[in-house]
């Protein structure tokens, strides 16, 4: 259970820091990518990271958003701009079009951040909206929507608004940006469940590119629009994405991948690692899956899953 803020347990001004979150609702063309999966009306948090107003936040929030709104504690609302996002992180970067009336929040270092260390998860709101939580774990987490951390940070118990929200460490800054809610046990048990939290020190070498350009420059990561899903020691296809790479390919929902280009697939980090281990985007991928009863062999051409995105129009 989630325990009250008490500011005389941290040695920072807690209602500073928490004032750094804004809320933030963006909206998405019906015809883009990611608007079945994701939605068209997105809402979360973000966080003031530099006082000329660019807010941190987590992408699935503004990927392919033609309209954001900023609200900051003190009720300022102020239109934003959908300036960057980064696919291998899930970061993303909103420039607020006005100015915002609370400070900004200093980054800190994530690697430092121990486990069974004291933490809070602060949604927009103040004190109100923040959970005092222990840093539960910081362990690989792999996503079926082809996306990979080598060490996340989990927080329990789970901020009931989590997508934007800023883990602030017991020194005042800001350690990670709240991404998902993970139930690890069964919902039956009394296990409340866990944040996973995308750590601040993946910002650090990419902050630069993306606020110059909108993206990281390196080359893209394949992508197969492919959603897989783990059963047992099994990996499985769940779906693919419409008019993606798998969805032109032979490939069907139900399949079991059991190699790339010849090498065993054993969970689904493996499995991204081999991919992406084939070269950047654009290269072709062969994998071997099992359906009813056979062995197959599907070739996958893969794209860089920018290139599928709708671009932020200019301002």
């Amino acid at each position: 259970m989630a325990q009250p803020l008490r500011p005389e347990q941290y040695q920072y001004d807690l209602d500073h820091a928490l004032s750094a979150v804004v809320s933030l609702r963006s909206r998405i063309p019906e015809d883009a990518l990611t608007a079945p999966l994701l939605g068209t009306e997105r809402g979360g948090h973000g966080v003031l990271i530099r006082d000329h107003g660019v807010v941190l936040t987590i992408g699935y929030l503004i990927t392919e958003a033609d309209s954001i709104w900023l609200v900051d504690n003190n009720g300022v609302a102020v239109s934003g701009y959908p300036m960057a996002y980064d696919q291998e992180t899930g970061f993303g970067l909103v420039q607020a079009l006005q100015p915002l009336s609370v400070p900004s929040i200093p980054l800190g270092s994530s690697a430092e951040l121990g486990v069974g260390e004291s933490v809070i998860l602060a949604g927009c709101g103040g004190r109100q909206h923040a959970v005092a939580a222990l840093v539960e774990d910081k362990r690989e987490f792999a996503g079926y929507w082809e996306y990979l951390l080598e060490e996340a940070i989990l927080t329990t118990p789970p901020h009931p608004d989590w997508g934007g929200t800023a883990l602030i460490a017991a020194d005042g800054t800001l350690r990670g940006i709240g991404s998902l809610f993970i139930q690890q046990a069964e919902p039956a048990t009394d296990d409340p469940g866990s944040n996973l939290v995308v750590p601040i020190d993946l910002l650090y070498p990419i902050l630069d590119e993306l606020l110059n350009f909108g993206r990281v420059q390196r080359p893209a990561r394949p992508w197969l629009g492919l959603l897989t899903t783990e059963v047992g020691e099994h990996l499985v296809v769940a779906s693919v994405v419409p008019g993606g790479p798998a969805d032109r390919s032979s490939i069907r929902p139900g399949d079991v991948v059991l190699a790339v280009a010849g090498a065993p697939v054993r969970s689904l980090a493996g499995f991204l690692r081999l991919v992406w281990n084939l070269g950047e985007a654009g290269v072709d991928v062969p994998l071997l899956v099992y359906r009813e009863g056979k062995r197959r062999e599907v070739f996958i051409h893969s794209m860089s899953r920018y290139d599928c995105l709708k671009a932020p129009e200019l301002h």
